[in-house]
């Protein structure tokens, strides 16, 4: 039987456009993300998914006999945003996941880190995504790994139905007997981007996990503290980044790390002065070894949490450590770890780059770098996205304001480009509540 191309697949309405189906967007002011000042009169020139020249408009280059032209004088562009943080099938729900990608990709997010879920809807999603069945960004995922306590989480059934929590490859139980060889193996067979440590764990099998997965090439994604382990453990073995910003405060207990259920109080009033030794020198060996954080940093401010007596507290901390980190020069990705109510037009991840910036005093121009950039590379895709650059992936969010000057500015989105396909916002604006203004 020969397949043609309707009946290969599904439609792919969300496709990347074709080699050779050239797009000049001109007259932007750019945001690469590389660090440099914004370049006002700038022409990017797209070449199916990829971005082929982004030169000064006079340029030679900007000019491509039969190219379509977007014009964009007076319009702001970043490169594609990246949550660095999200759950989008815990418990397995696809129609919601599926408006979550949705409004993520129509916000000017073309990538997202999916933290550990049921990978057998995340794998489906993620080429669904790639292929262009849905719209939505680009979906980079773990297979996690923890100690056998961890396994009573109603979150491992949740995520395992039908099968045993912590015996499946996308949800393993180690242990000291555990052949990590295979099980590094069975969790790269899931597709996924790397192997999350999540608890349960003590160093020593922390660093074994790690060194095992870098050996075979996937990097490791791993909780700020693992209980045992510390966050200065952590940190020793050589993991590629840590998540929750608050957990590191545990690097100061002043007592042993016992279980992730066993979690010992921390001195908040302390902590929350921003000048810990301890930390400064945990976040100097972060930043030697280049160890991204994803901080959640809003995570406690989230609506859901409003007025919680010990999500204050914790905000607060937050706030502090994430403050602390950033002057130490540790890189920043931004994680969100929970979504906006269904109706909100926008999603959390605006809500963490605003707290990055309005509570941790972060200037504008280093957020929206971590939020294209260092998400990037803490998805393991530097080299494909997170800047405009030739030879990169087409992944442009297009704004009618500056978000250099207002990070709130965000909220003007007019137009994401994902892998060279444009996503308008007034397409997707249509079926939802009216925006303030």
């Amino acid at each position: 039987m020969t397949l043609t191309t309707e009946s290969a697949g599904a439609p792919t309405p969300y496709a990347p456009p074709e080699t050779g189906t050239v797009v000049v967007y001109r007259g932007a002011t750019l945001f690469d993300g590389t660090g440099g000042p914004a370049r006002p009169g700038t022409s990017i020139v797209v070449d199916g998914p990829l971005i082929r020249a982004v030169v000064p408009d006079g340029d030679p280059a900007a000019s491509v006999e039969g190219a379509d032209v977007v014009d964009l004088t007076g319009r702001f562009v970043t490169p594609g945003l990246i949550d660095a943080h999200q759950h989008l099938a815990t418990p397995p729900d696809r129609p919601a996941a599926e408006a979550v990608l949705r409004r993520l990709a129509n916000s000017g997010v073309t990538g997202v880190r999916d933290m550990a879920d049921d990978l057998r809807q995340i794998g489906d999603l993620a080429r669904a995504a790639l292929v262009g069945e849905i719209a939505g960004p680009d979906i980079h995922y773990a297979a996690l790994m923890a100690g056998p306590g961890f396994f009573d989480d109603p979150r491992t059934h949740q995520v395992t139905r039908g099968a045993v929590p912590g015996e499946v490859p996308w949800m393993q139980s180690v242990t000291d007997a555990t052949d990590l060889p295979l099980a590094v193996a069975l969790a790269r067979g899931t597709h996924a981007s790397a192997i999350k440590v999540y608890a349960d764990l003590d160093a020593a099998l922390v660093t074994a996990v790690t060194a095992e997965a870098h050996r075979q090439g996937i990097p490791v994604w791993a909780h700020a503290a693992v209980f045992p382990a510390t966050p200065g453990q952590v940190v020793a073995a050589g993991v590629d980044t840590v998540s929750h910003v608050t957990l590191l405060a545990h690097e100061t207990a002043d007592r042993p790390l016992t279980s992730y259920r066993d979690k010992p109080p921390v001195d908040h009033a302390s902590l929350v002065t921003g000048a810990d030794a301890r930390l400064d020198a945990l976040f100097a060996r972060m930043r030697e070894r280049g160890v991204i954080l994803d901080a959640t940093a809003a995570l406690w401010s989230s609506a859901e949490l409003a007025g919680d007596e010990r999500a204050e507290s914790n905000a607060e901390l937050a706030v502090a450590l994430t403050a602390q980190a950033h002057r130490a020069g540790v890189e920043l990705a931004t994680g969100t770890d929970h979504e906006t109510p269904p109706g909100d037009p926008f999603p959390a991840l605006y809500d963490e780059l605003a707290f990055l910036v309005r509570r941790c005093g972060i200037p504008e121009r280093d957020v929206l770098r971590s939020a294209t950039l260092v998400g990037a590379r803490g998805a393991g895709v530097g080299h494909l996205t997170g800047s405009v650059e030739p030879g990169k992936l087409a992944d442009l969010a297009v704004f009618a304001r500056d978000p250099l000057a207002d990070i709130d500015h965000l909220r003007t989105i007019t137009l994401t480009v994902k892998r060279g396909r444009r996503l308008p916002r007034a397409d997707f604006a249509t079926d939802l509540p009216r925006e303030p203004r």
